[in-house]
């Protein structure tokens, strides 16, 4: 079964559940023209349904070789990346100063939901080169801006992100790379990397490296560490290619799935030191990164709502498809498409319902970092970056748990035939369980949550937040539509459950932080299952308000959606204020 994108339901999010269109009448967005985004994202889904996702599978089958520090890609790979890129897809969003269309992220951001769902492997490598061309263009200096970043923006070049290291994961602060200054002004970088992605491959001529790497007078930890441009080949002036740098893929991994994307170990220094140019200020390459992680994590994010909408797609055909039991009530000789088994509906409604809420939610994080850049009014730009780094640990990790819970369904609706590989079902399935992990585990995600976005101001951006929610909760109430069913209740119980978990919370940031981060995963989910709840609400109120003739539907949806999910809120709450004690006594139980 090949992939469609639901272009219908990414409007109806971008729009309404994610307030696209409100932003943009507010004249946040300038000049743009909303009517575009339908164009753009018709446009992304045939390509995706032509191109990319049939090579999906072969990706997966054949993955990636290395060989004298040169990898190669699966068949078709590089044809496919080059007709991405002549397409103009790698420049949606990128600055029109540089060669790119300027469109806002939150376009951007739907056609990654795209790539994703139809490759996510493929989809990548062009999401960490997005994250590039950011960090440049917000950081670097003039000079490197003129020789690299147009071809970044273009796709001509691809980037990556080099953090990781053997004894240094999540703690970035513990790395090892060495930069040293040389009298040219550039440095000379040696040190091992790992986990890079897309880190060596054949897609493209060259490939520009942003390494984190400490100067030999650094302060310890993260307040020492700086960023450098370190492409694989150096740029002559005329802006061809000139000699090898001094940085190789001296192995790639083995993994659970993701087999086509190429995961390196870089090396650097085996002849002299790879020549590097510094981003920024040096001891400030945390500051630079932090822009490559965030529009990372939110990419992470909607790889999360991609790969649950392909896992959701293909369960559904494949419950249309497969007979076997009869329904309650059968009088026909024959077995029945497992489709009419209550159990079944539960599962695939539960899919699309938590794909469609992780959806939006990424969609929102994407606006509100659009209008913290374009809107005139400097409260409203200051007021959508407290929104935007808010929801940004919510899009990231909620969104690709949504992910891993979704296609594991769709591995259980296939029953034992989710087990096999022909099917497909487990491709999505070990390719999801990778998004939960990098650019931060969700278990980071959370304890950002709790300590820095919802600490900060007191709390402000959630309260915010809250209000707007009840302020749907009041319409959806107002609405006296019995199709809605109990979600007005269920919603408002969800809300206040949430508020209650929020200051018990921001009580104890300060005063026994040990709670507040024992809570932090339970909280994410509550705040993701209520936000979600309301959002898809939003939407079922504006389908319903447009005339649109799937509002039925839509209203089914958020219904579904707060009667099963968000009612957990409660039971949430109680594992967040109750919990900390058992917590603290897991020392006893696993070291005992």
């Amino acid at each position: 079964m090949t992939y469609r994108a639901p272009i219908s339901d990414m409007l109806l999010s971008l729009n309404h559940g994610a307030g696209l269109k409100a932003a943009v009448e507010a004249g946040h967005y300038g000049d743009f023209d909303a009517d575009i985004a339908a164009a753009v994202l018709e446009e992304a889904g045939k390509f995706a349904t032509d191109v990319l996702a049939p090579l999906n599978k072969v990706g997966d089958e054949h993955g990636i070789k290395l060989s004298d520090g040169k990898v190669t890609t699966a068949p078709g790979w590089p044809d496919a990346y080059k007709r991405w890129t002549e397409g103009g897809w790698n420049a949606v969003s990128g600055p029109e100063d540089f060669g790119g269309q300027g469109l806002p992220i939150a376009i951007n951001a739907a056609c990654t939901e795209i790539w994703s769902a139809s490759n996510l492997a493929f989809g990548l490598c062009p999401l960490l080169t997005a994250s590039a061309m950011e960090a440049l263009d917000a950081h670097g200096s003039s000079e490197l801006k003129k020789i690299y970043l147009e071809k970044l923006v273009s796709g001509e070049w691809t980037g990556t992100m080099q953090l990781t290291e053997p004894q240094a994961g999540s703690d970035v602060g513990a790395l090892r790379t060495r930069a040293e200054k040389q009298a040219d002004g550039t440095y000379r970088i040696k040190g091992t990397k790992i986990f890079i992605t897309y880190g060596e491959h054949d897609m493209t001529d060259n490939i520009v490296h942003f390494v984190l790497a400490r100067l030999p007078d650094a302060p310890a930890g993260t307040k020492g560490i700086s960023l450098f441009l370190v492409p694989k080949f150096m740029v002559n002036a005329d802006g061809s290619l000139g000699q090898r740098n001094d940085i190789y893929a001296s192995g790639v991994e083995h993994k659970l799935g993701m087999h086509a994307s190429p995961t390196c170990t870089m090396t650097m220094g085996d002849h002299g030191g790879a020549i590097g140019f510094l981003i920024g200020e040096e001891n400030q390459g945390m500051r630079c990164m932090f822009t490559m992680m965030n529009q990372a994590r939110l990419g992470v994010g909607l790889e999360g709502v991609g790969v649950a909408d392909r896992a959701y797609q293909q369960a559904l055909s494949y419950a249309q498809e497969r007979k076997q039991g009869r329904a309650v009530g059968s009088k026909s000789d024959g077995s029945d498409a497992i489709f009419v088994h209550p159990d079944v509906k539960r599962m695939l409604m539960r899919m699309r319902a938590q794909t469609a809420a992780a959806r939006t939610i990424c969609y929102a994080t994407a606006v509100a970092i659009d209008v913290s850049t374009r809107a005139r009014d400097p409260k409203v730009r200051a007021d959508a970056a407290a929104r935007a780094a808010l929801l940004t640990p919510m899009a990231k990790g909620y969104s690709t748990d949504i992910g891993n819970e979704v296609a594991y369904l769709g591995v259980q609706v296939h029953g034992g035939m989710g087990f096999i590989e022909e099917t497909g079902a487990a491709q999505h399935y070990r390719d999801a369980r990778i998004t939960a992990i990098y650019e931060g585990t969700n278990g980071i995600q959370a304890i950002d949550l709790v300590t820095r976005k919802l600490a900060a101001n007191g709390g402000a951006a959630v309260w915010a937040l809250l209000d707007e929610l009840a302020a749907t909760v009041k319409k959806v109430e107002a609405s006296n539509d019995p199709a809605f069913g109990t979600t007005g209740v269920k919603l408002r119980e969800a809300l206040e459950a949430l508020t209650r978990t929020s200051k018990w919370l921001l009580e104890r940031v300060t005063s026994a932080p040990n709670e507040a981060l024992a809570g932090a995963t339970p909280y994410l989910q509550q705040f993701g299952s209520t936000l979600g709840g309301c959002l898809l609400a939003s939407e079922a109120l504006a389908a319903k308000a447009d005339g649109n003739t799937d509002a039925a539907r839509y209203v089914s949806l958020a219904r579904f959606f707060a009667e099963n999910i968000s009612v957990q809120a409660g039971a949430l709450e109680r594992t967040v204020t109750e919990s900390a004690e058992s917590v603290a006594a897991a020392d006893a139980v696993l070291l005992g």
